[in-house]
C-alpha cells in the first residue's frame, strides 16, 4: 500500500552523511505528530533507497530496510517516526553544552537517527539487520503502525532479536508494562439543584471509587531480577448536565499499568476486583496492550546486554517490545534520550548521549 507523495515545493530531504546528532535535529524540523508522518516517511523511503545494499519497503506511511546477507542472525532495530503535539518546541536546537532542544529529540527522533546512521554505514554487519520504521505510536493501539505490519506483513518483521530504540538514556530496559484504561460508570438520578433531595448525585457517587484508588498500594513483583512498579490512577472524570441540574451519570477513567506477569485479562479481573462494592455500574474497557516480559536470558539478548555494557533496568511504560514479544521475537529497549522528558515542553537530549548509543550499537553489528 503506497500513499500519495508529499506536496511539492517542500525540501524534506535527508543526508545520512551528517553525524548522529545533526540527523537528530534534522528528523526533528521535519514535523511528524501522529497522524501526519507522510513527508518524513517519503524522506526516510528516498534516503535509504539511495543504499544498495538495502532492500526497501513500505506500507502506508511504515518503512522497512534490510540486507540480505545470509547471516546466521538476523536483528531488527525499529523505531516510531511519530512525535506528540508540538509546544512551542521547534525548530530545534543546540546549545553551547551539546543538548538538543525540541518536539522528539527524546522520544524518538534521536534513536531513529543512530537507526538511519547504521543502515548508512554498517553495509556488511555480522547480523543481517532490519530497519523498522514505523507510524502512530503515541495515541490508541489501533492506530499503530508496528501493529499494522505485523498484521499486513509479519515475514518482514521476522527475526532472531530485536532492539527498540526508544529513550533510554543509553541502557538497556527489559520488557515493558501493560497497559489498560478503562471507564467506570457510576449512575445516579437528574433534578434541580434547588431540590436536589429528589434527584441522586452521580459524581458524589464516585466518590468510593476516588477514595479506593487513594488508598490502593500497587504491586512491585520481580521478574528475572527486575522489579516492576505498578499504578493504579485516575486520569480523567467526566460528568455534569448544567450548572443547576443534579447529575445522572459520572465517568471515571482508570489507567492501570501492570506489570508483564499479568495478562490484559488477569489486569482487566483485577480492577473489576479493586472496585467491588462501589456502586460501578458499567465497567468498559476503553484501550488495552500486555506487557513483555523481559527475556533478559535468553542468549540474543544476553549477548546484546553484555556487548553494550551497563546495569538493565526494567521499563517502566509500554513500549511496542510487547508487539516483538507476541510474535515470538526477544526484544529489549536500548536508545538515547531521557525516558522521563518524553512529550515535555522542555524535551531534549544529550548529543553524547546520541552518539555513544550509535558507536556501542556499531561495534555489535560489526
Amino acid at each position: 500500500m503506497q500513499p500519495p507523495a508529499s506536496p511539492p515545493g517542500l525540501d524534506h530531504r535527508l543526508d545520512l552523511g551528517l553525524d548522529a546528532v545533526a540527523l537528530t535535529a534534522r528528523l526533528v524540523d521535519i514535523p511528524s505528530v501522529s497522524g501526519t508522518e507522510r513527508p518524513l516517511a517519503d524522506a526516510l523511503q528516498t534516503a535509504l533507497r539511495a543504499l544498495p545494499w538495502l532492500r526497501v519497503d513500505r506500507h502506508g506511511n511504515n518503512v522497512v530496510a534490510r540486507t540480505d546477507l545470509g547471516r546466521a542472525e538476523r536483528v531488527v532495530l525499529a523505531g516510531h517516526i511519530d512525535t506528540v503535539p508540538v509546544a512551542g518546541n521547534l525548530p530545534s536546537r543546540l546549545d553551547e553544552d551539546g543538548v538538543l532542544w525540541g518536539c522528539g529529540t527524546s522520544d524518538m527522533k534521536s534513536g531513529v537517527a543512530v537507526q538511519l546512521r547504521l543502515a548508512a554505514t554498517v553495509p556488511r554487519p555480522n547480523r543481517d539487520l532490519t530497519f523498522v520504521f514505523y507510524d502512530n505510536e503515541e495515541v490508541d493501539a489501533a492506530r499503530n503502525g508496528l501493529g499494522h505490519l505485523a498484521a499486513a506483513h509479519p515475514d518482514w518483521l521476522a527475526a532472531d532479536f530485536a532492539v527498540l530504540l526508544e529513550p533510554s538514556n543509553g541502557e538497556v530496559e527489559g520488557g515493558c508494562q501493560g497497559t489498560l484504561r478503562l471507564l467506570l460508570r457510576l449512575p445516579g438520578q437528574r433534578a434541580h439543584s434547588a431540590r436536589s433531595w429528589t434527584g441522586s448525585n452521580a459524581i458524589h457517587a464516585a466518590a468510593p471509587v476516588l477514595a479506593r484508588l487513594a488508598a490502593y498500594v500497587p504491586r512491585r513483583p520481580v521478574i528475572d531480577g527486575l522489579e516492576y512498579r505498578e499504578g493504579l490512577n485516575a486520569v480523567r472524570i467526566e460528568a455534569g448536565v448544567a450548572g443547576n441540574v443534579i447529575p445522572d451519570a459520572c465517568t471515571v477513567a482508570v489507567n492501570y499499568r501492570f506489570a508483564p506477569d499479568r495478562s490484559p485479562e488477569e489486569a482487566i479481573a483485577h480492577v473489576h476486583e479493586v472496585f467491588e462494592g462501589c456502586g460501578v455500574a458499567e465497567f468498559t474497557v476503553d484501550d488495552h496492550a500486555p506487557g513483555a516480559l523481559p527475556g533478559l536470558n535468553h542468549p540474543a539478548a544476553r549477548a546484546f546486554t553484555e556487548a553494550v555494557g551497563g546495569q538493565p533496568r526494567p521499563k517502566y511504560g509500554w513500549t511496542d517490545v510487547s508487539r516483538f514479544s507476541a510474535l515470538g521475537v526477544p526484544a529489549v529497549n536500548y536508545g538515547p534520550g531521557d525516558p522521563n522528558l518524553a512529550h515535555k515542553a522542555d524535551e531534549r537530549v544529550e548529543g553524547e548521549l546520541i552518539i555513544r548509543c550509535e558507536e556501542r550499537l556499531r561495534a555489535w553489528l560489526a
